[in-house]
Formats: structure tokens, C-alpha cells, sequence
């Protein structure tokens, strides 16, 4: 993609079109979000999930159903709400209407936060059509699918080629013109060796920084989740008086490496 990006040019009645897509692409988006709403919850399948991040080694301990609800609901309101907002103003964009876009064009990815529920397409559409401010966490979920980034890195070059049938409604959503071949470039480097680099947005706020270290990656998310209440009276207590992130839960900055 060349140039100014769709989303900034052009009017919202075609922005919302062009993401809605044609009846047969609503219907088979309303079908996905059926099938994401009926596994959403499904504790065996979410075990499954976690058992085989723990096999990768991204886990070193599964936190239990309610931590997990509890350290998503914090994740939502201290990171990926915030952090996104904060963007979206300096983009100049309103985050309302562009979470509108995002769920005319992909309603089965906005319904999960930790990405635990969702499919193989699911989770590859929802890195598409967000400029992330890190994707590692999501590229470790796709590690639990045999063919999930060899999939993420077809279905991006599929949107730079114009032969996704999804690519147009992406190309309304995407603010970056260059997000989805830095993305590209990101995949294939991920693939020849994980956790070498990472691609973070280009204006990922100062005062967010421990919070995309706790949250942008499987492990240092699960190792948050597992501090969290493992009780209901807890874990109502938390979320009724905490009202910032906890910075002495925060992942610790990373120290040098001696050369």
C-alpha cells in the first residue's frame, strides 16, 4: 500500500461499506461469530490451548478460569483500551467509529481479548487489521496451530497482492501504509528465529512501557494473570479497588546483556 492509507482519505459511510463487504462476506462473518460466541468459554478447549503454550514452553504455570477473567478484564482496561485511545488521538482518528470498523470487518476477533478462544483466522485477521503496538503475543498463540504463522505469512502477502478476500475491508481499517510489509518482514524474520526482534508500533507512549512489557507476550501475560485472585471475593475486591495498573506486578525491565 502506497501513499495515504484509505482509512484517513476517505468519507465514513464508504469506510463503513467497503468493511461491511457484499452479503455473501456478512454472511459468512456472521457464521464466524457464531461458531467464536458457541466455543467462547469452553474450558477444555481453552485447557487444550494452554497445555500446548506450556509444551512451546511460553508457559511456566496455567492460571486457573477466574484469574484468567480477572487479568484479561486488566488487560482491556489498563493496556489495550488505553494505549489504543491514546494512539487513535495522535493519529487524529476517533477510536469509537475505527472499533466500529474493526467489528463490521472481522466480529469474531473483538469478542476475545486473550485470544484463547479463537481459531487459526481469527487470530491472523485480527493482527491484519490492527496496527499492533507488538504482535509477539499473538505469534505465540499461532505457535499452538501446526500451520499458523506459515498461514499468517500467506494471508499477509495475500492483503499486499490484493487476493485476500479480505483485503479491502483491511485496507479501510489499517492507518499505517506501510504496516502490512513491515508486518511481513517482521513474520518471516519471527520465523527464522522467534523472539529475535520485535516490531512495535511507532508510538507506543512512554508512560505504557511496563504495561506493554506485562502484556505484549504470552508468557509475561500468564505470569500477570497467575498473580491474580484465585477466589471470587478476591478477585470483586480487585477489580472494585484497583483502579491503575499495579506496577509491582508489572514485568521487570529488562536488564543489558554483557557483550
Amino acid at each position: 500500500m502506497n501513499g495515504a492509507p484509505q482509512r484517513m482519505e476517505k468519507r465514513p459511510w464508504e469506510l463503513v461499506r467497503q468493511t461491511m463487504g457484499g452479503p455473501r462476506a456478512i454472511a459468512d462473518k456472521l457464521r464466524a461469530l457464531a461458531s467464536a460466541v458457541a466455543h467462547y468459554g469452553r474450558e477444555d478447549l481453552v485447557r487444550q490451548r494452554l497445555e500446548r503454550l506450556r509444551e512451546l514452553g511460553h508457559l511456566d504455570r496455567i492460571p486457573n478460569r477466574l484469574q484468567r477473567i480477572v487479568g484479561a478484564i486488566d488487560m482491556m482496561r489498563f493496556f489495550i483500551v488505553p494505549a489504543a485511545a491514546d494512539y487513535y488521538e495522535e493519529k487524529g482518528i476517533d477510536f469509537k467509529f475505527h472499533s466500529l470498523l474493526r467489528f463490521l470487518d472481522d466480529p469474531a476477533s473483538v469478542i476475545d481479548p486473550t485470544g484463547f478462544n479463537s481459531t487459526r483466522d481469527n487470530i491472523i485477521g485480527h493482527v491484519m487489521q490492527v496496527v499492533h503496538a507488538n504482535p509477539e503475543y499473538d505469534f505465540q498463540l499461532l505457535d499452538t496451530f501446526e500451520d499458523g504463522m506459515e498461514q499468517m505469512e500467506q494471508q499477509v502477502q495475500a492483503v499486499l497482492d490484493g487476493t485476500h478476500p479480505r483485503a479491502a475491508s483491511i485496507r479501510a481499517i489499517v492507518e499505517e501504509p506501510d504496516y502490512h510489509e513491515r508486518l511481513l518482514e517482521h513474520i518471516r524474520a519471527h520465523r527464522a528465529n522467534p523472539g529475535a526482534q520485535r516490531l512495535i508500533r511507532s508510538n507506543v507512549a512512554e508512560h505504557f512501557q511496563a504495561e506493554e512489557r506485562t502484556f505484549g507476550t504470552v508468557p509475561a501475560a500468564m505470569r500477570y494473570f497467575s498473580r491474580m485472585p484465585d477466589n471470587i471475593p478476591a478477585a470483586v475486591r480487585h477489580l472494585m479497588m484497583v483502579k491503575r495498573f499495579p506496577l509491582h506486578l508489572a514485568e521487570p525491565e529488562p536488564t543489558a546483556q554483557a557483550a
